[in-house]
């Protein structure tokens, strides 16, 4: 048996014959792999996380993926990309921060990257995530606004996990504010749609008319669920918004690869980071996500215009500092 995490596609870059000579070989620091804890091909987490690594190859790095990675495969993973010359070895997911501590000190050169971390570990670990507050308050805000029973639910996997913490405590905080009752199931596997739409449906069933979530390929049930049953729901990209266009109102969409643009360009250059980097309203131009229905457009039309002002005015709140938001785990518990 092949473990999956020998398993990988490589994009190594292309040698261009030159009348005498062949281009030099891509440099250790010049080459870049990720691992997946899902498919590049559930239109969501994972084709995100491949985005990264694509949006590599402009900065001339050559790219490896491993996909489907299990928690007993990961530091085996990481190890192997390391020793083959991977300047930077990321992990799609606050889950690898673990195997990635415990095996960074072995590859001092090697900058490892958490996505959606949010701590760093001197001195070559960093993590990178957007303001999964900001975004959730907006969301809890909009689901409010737009519920005619006034009860409103969220779906999400990874209970615990600090982004998920932050963006379904908001959701909660700021619905609630806004004059929802919140209801929020956790399911087991971020990957498995059928639990989540399962987990909707029962949401719906208790009278919950807007839902959102923060799933990888499970985020398809939920659609589906919202679809089924006639009420809104919030995604993660446009992908959804083509599933159910009438009943998706907006989706968080992450610009991961502004994220790790200007990061990649100093490893190249010899750097390495041990920081947590959170990027939000506040941190604009690289806001690291946006609401976005489609492109060029932020909500569904069925949004009224008062309440997209709001939205923008609460973003406004977020870029100035007036408006701070610290969701806690007991915000983001399941239940009502």
């Amino acid at each position: 048996m092949i473990p999956k995490f020998l398993r990988t596609a490589c994009a190594a870059a292309a040698l261009t014959l030159a009348p005498v000579l062949l281009a030099a070989p891509a440099r250790a620091e010049d080459k870049a792999a990720i691992l997946l804890p899902g498919s590049i091909n559930d239109q969501s987490w994972n084709a995100l996380g491949y985005s990264i690594l694509l949006s590599l190859k402009p900065h001339g790095f050559a790219t490896a993926y491993s996909e489907n990675v299990a928690d007993s495969e990961e530091a085996e993973a990481l190890r192997d990309y390391a020793s083959k010359g991977y300047g930077i070895v990321i992990g799609h997911s606050g889950r690898f921060i673990s195997s990635i501590e415990q095996v960074a000190p072995e590859f001092p050169k090697v900058q490892f990257v958490v996505v959606g971390g949010n701590q760093g570990q001197a001195p070559n670990v960093m993590s990178i995530d957007y303001n999964n507050a900001q975004f959730g308050c907006q969301v809890g805000t909009l689901a409010a606004r737009m519920s005619k029973t006034h009860m409103v639910a969220g779906v999400y996997g990874l209970e615990g996990v600090p982004n998920i913490t932050a963006q379904a405590g908001a959701f909660r905080i700021c619905a609630t504010k806004a004059g929802a009752k919140v209801s929020i199931i956790y399911v087991k596997d971020m990957e498995d749609a059928a639990a989540a739409k399962e987990a909707a449906l029962a949401l719906i069933a208790s009278g919950a008319d807007v839902l959102t979530g923060k799933l990888n390929a499970a985020e398809a049930g939920l659609i589906q669920a919202a679809k089924e049953k006639g009420v809104y729901v919030t995604g993660r990209g446009f992908d959804q918004t083509a599933a159910a266009p009438d009943k998706v109102l907006t989706n968080i969409t992450e610009d991961w690869p502004a994220m790790f643009g200007a990061m990649s360009e100093k490893v190249k250059a010899g750097s390495l980071f041990s920081t947590f980097t959170l990027y939000g309203y506040n941190t604009a131009p690289v806001t690291g996500g946006k609401l976005e229905y489609e492109a060029g457009k932020e909500f569904n039309p069925v949004v009224p215009a008062a309440v997209v002002d709001e939205l923008h005015e609460m973003a406004k709140k977020f870029a100035d500092g007036s408006m701070k938001i610290e969701p806690t785990r007991e915000d983001a518990k399941g239940g009502s």
